[in-house]
């Protein structure tokens, strides 16, 4: 026999899970992206120019 508050158990479970990587993938975004700006307003106030990424050609 089958409990149903073992089943509901799990799906909470799963979607604490989902949650935790969305919060995870969220916040490493949010670092990457502080730190690309921080390190382009390190450039600027070094009296730089030239602080933008020269991505090369294909």
């Amino acid at each position: 026999m089958t409990d149903p508050n073992a089943d509901n158990g799990r799906r909470g479970a799963i979607l604490g899970l989902l949650i935790a990587a969305v919060i995870l993938a969220f916040g490493l975004w949010l670092a990457h992206d502080l730190t690309a700006a921080s390190k382009l307003q390190d450039c600027l106030m070094s009296g730089r120019t030239n602080c933008n990424v020269i991505e090369p050609a294909r």
